[in-house]
């Protein structure tokens, strides 16, 4: 049987940076420090807007420029930089697409077979489980401004998942997510997941 918590529960709202050359293109982008395209400026000011109703007691980025400048247009200037946070080290895969990746390397899977040079899934895996143990260490609602494959994992392993299941949780530039719980701590779950809906007012 599952107590029901007395108190108000808190929630992790994780926000995935704005668009980037190297997004748009689907090159993946580890930890080469590539700025934010003008498209992805507006999308972050919009992302910002979506969220500064919100009261957090902790505001954390991942240090690279593309988070971090989101967060900043957003509003959340005096954001900590949090090194756990960024984004998958894709070592000989960085600068690339899947696409062109596998012209070398047919098969490859991000998730089953990591980044030969970078990260594998448990170096990752760890990362997160290292920022979750943070959060939950914590009171109050946290902001995240970190990646798209970091944010995925993160979703995972917040749920208790094998991170592998990472790929199911889709996610765009300058979107919103919420990780939270229902009724009780020992249940984590999802409550929002890659809503962009803040972002209809740009131009296409």
């Amino acid at each position: 049987m599952v107590e029901r918590s007395k108190v108000p529960l808190p929630l992790i709202v994780v926000a995935r940076h704005g668009e980037t050359e190297w997004s748009r293109s689907g090159q993946h982008t580890g930890r080469t420090d590539i700025p934010l395209t003008a498209n992805g400026e507006r999308g972050a000011k919009l992302l910002g807007e979506r969220v500064r109703t919100m009261q957090f007691t902790h505001v954390w980025t991942s240090p690279l420029i593309r988070a971090s400048k989101t967060a900043e247009l957003a509003g959340f200037t005096s954001a900590e930089a949090v090194p756990d946070m960024m984004e998958w080290d894709y070592g000989d895969v960085e600068g690339l697409t899947t696409l062109t990746y596998w012209e070398t390397n047919p098969g490859w899977d991000l998730y089953d077979d990591g980044c030969p040079g970078g990260e594998g899934m448990m170096d990752i895996s760890a990362r997160a489980d290292t920022v979750i143990a943070r959060l939950r260490a914590v009171e109050g609602d946290v902001l995240l401004f970190s990646h798209g494959h970091f944010l995925r994992v993160l979703a995972a392993r917040w749920l208790g998942l094998d991170p592998k299941l990472a790929s199911a949780f889709f996610l765009s530039t300058a979107s919103v997510g919420i990780l939270g719980y229902e009724h009780a701590i020992s249940r984590p779950a999802i409550r929002l997941w890659n809503d962009t809906s803040h972002l209809t007012t740009m131009p296409t």
